[in-house]
């Protein structure tokens, strides 16, 4: 019997000397292997999720990845329009920096084809490469993808978010054996807002269940309408996130893959997309990294997307260009305490098309909001694209002249500043989230005020802004004023002047 009982023992030691080597084999392996990158990137939307607390967004599959990921409350882009937001993702530099300072199909342009960006960093570094979706930044030879599938805006959502997916799972056969990068852009939640489409979502919301979002500042039937297949396109993204992402564990690849998910500005309704408000600029950004983040954080320090390169490539033990502004997120994700974060958070907006042309740069810290306009009392086009209706691209999801006069007072007036807007804005983003009440000529906020602008006017000095220079400024509005018949997108030789005039000032000393 004491026999049997001691080899018992030395079994039951032995199987649980090899459960500890099997388990703790692949932490070891997970660890000396590069991780493999997804970046989600979705359309046009800011963070009305379920997980940051919208109470109409049906969005299980986001809230899941939330529960499992971390959150960041405050996170930004630069530019709230599509290219110009790729591009400082992709390279990691804001908009000055890059020069993609306006939208791709209206000619803009980085400044050179061989600025380093995540393709060529991560793959001169052994990573196989893909991009599911649209990329829409020039020139599209900068960015050299080893696969590129479903390569159109796909606004008509003709390719369904299951064809997504089913691209997601060839390319994670293919890279068997590489780590790999792979950047999944969903078309959703562009317009046109589709209600539904190939049976997605399954359960559509309608205008008398939903309300605007708070900082669009009208509410009518005809806009609620808008604003509920708004909801009915992220619960179809919602969908494809969940594919996606079942396809990811199901190439038994999880454990060793960064989900980076965010928004690539927030959404097209008056005071959004396109402007330096909250409601264009703040996105959703949730980033998962099994046995390295921990689970279920909400982060409230103010983020950029320009951060998401930095953080990449240190999880790659990649060096990072020098000039990068951007901060690594990793001391965030693992739940530490920095010695010390950004202060500010910058933003900018040309306007993106001469149609649409007006220049403002933003700069928030935790509490307050500057808003500089170089070129004041002028008429602001892109406001003109959401509040009249004679605009020549005035969109479904703006407020007509009938919706606006439901709105009270402040509404209106805050639409007319916005429509010519002044030197400088102020608002105090805690007791004023909504950006309503303008205090930069309020003696009490005059201090908050100029230190703002000194903040506002280092950081364009330590960026080499060429917006900085009133010289710039004007030669750039001129020149898109000039453009507004759009011939030049006709031309197939056409440069925009600031494309060799703005690198050579940002040259100089």
């Amino acid at each position: 019997m004491y026999r049997r009982n001691k080899n018992e023992k030395l079994i039951k030691f032995f199987l649980r000397f090899t459960f500890c080597l099997f388990y703790s084999s692949p932490v070891v392996s997970i660890a000396a292997t590069p991780p493999n990158i997804l970046l989600i990137v979705s359309e046009d939307n800011g963070p009305e999720l379920g997980c940051y607390g919208d109470p109409y967004a049906q969005t299980p599959h986001l809230d899941r990845l939330a529960s499992e990921g971390v959150r960041f409350e405050n996170a930004f882009v630069p530019y709230s329009v599509c290219s110009p937001s790729r591009a400082c993702f992709l390279t990691g530099l804001y908009p000055h920096q890059n020069g993609q300072i306006g939208l791709a199909t209206h000619k803009f342009a980085t400044y050179n084809s061989d600025i380093p960006n995540f393709v060529t960093l991560l793959k001169s570094n052994g990573y196989h490469t893909g991009l599911i979706g649209k990329l829409h930044v020039n020139p599209e030879s900068a960015f050299p993808f080893d696969t590129h599938t479903i390569r159109g805006a796909n606004f008509n959502r003709k390719q369904t978010v299951t064809d997504y997916a089913k691209e997601a799972a060839a390319f994670f056969v293919a890279s068997k054996g590489k780590p790999w990068f792979l950047s999944v852009n969903f078309p959703d939640a562009h317009l046109p807002f589709i209600r539904k489409i190939n049976g997605r979502p399954t359960k559509p919301v309608s205008e008398k269940d939903v309300k605007p979002m708070p900082w669009v500042g009208v509410n009518t039937p005809r806009l609620r309408k808008q604003v509920a297949n708004y909801y009915n396109c992220l619960a179809r993204l919602d969908e494809g996130v969940g594919l996606l992402l079942f396809e990811l564990d199901k190439s038994g690849q999880s454990a060793n893959t960064i989900v980076f998910y965010f928004g690539d500005h927030g959404a097209q309704f008056p005071r959004g997309k396109g402007t330096v408000y909250e409601g264009g600029l703040r996105v959703p950004l949730i980033i998962r990294w099994p046995g390295v983040a921990k689970a279920g954080q909400v982060r409230k320090e103010l983020i950029s997307t320009i951060d998401i390169l930095p953080t990449a490539l240190k999880a790659a033990s990649i060096k990072a260009p020098t000039n990068l502004p951007g901060w690594d997120l990793k001391p965030l994700l693992i739940n530490s305490k920095p010695s010390q974060w950004r202060q500010y958070l910058f933003g900018f907006t040309t306007g993106s098309f001469p149609r649409n042309s007006f220049i403002q740069h933003s700069l928030r810290d935790a509490r307050y909001k500057l808003i500089s306009s170089p070129r004041p009392g002028t008429e602001n086009l892109d406001a003109g694209s959401y509040l009249d209706e004679t605009h020549p691209h005035f969109v479904i999801s703006g407020a007509t002249a009938k919706d606006q006069s439901t709105a009270n007072e402040s509404v209106k007036q805050a639409f007319a500043l916005w429509s010519r807007p002044p030197r400088y804005e102020l608002y105090d983003l805690q007791k004023d989230p909504y950006e309503w009440n303008n205090l930069a000529d309020d003696p009490a906020h005059a201090e908050i005020k100029s230190r703002l602008i000194k903040a506002l006017i280092d950081l364009q000095e330590r960026t080499r802004d060429p917006f900085l220079d009133q010289k710039n400024v004007d030669a750039f509005v001129k020149e898109q004023l000039a453009n507004r018949d759009m011939k030049y997108r006709k031309q197939k030789n056409f440069r925009w002047s600031y494309l060799e005039t703005f690198p050579q000032w940002r040259a100089l000393e």
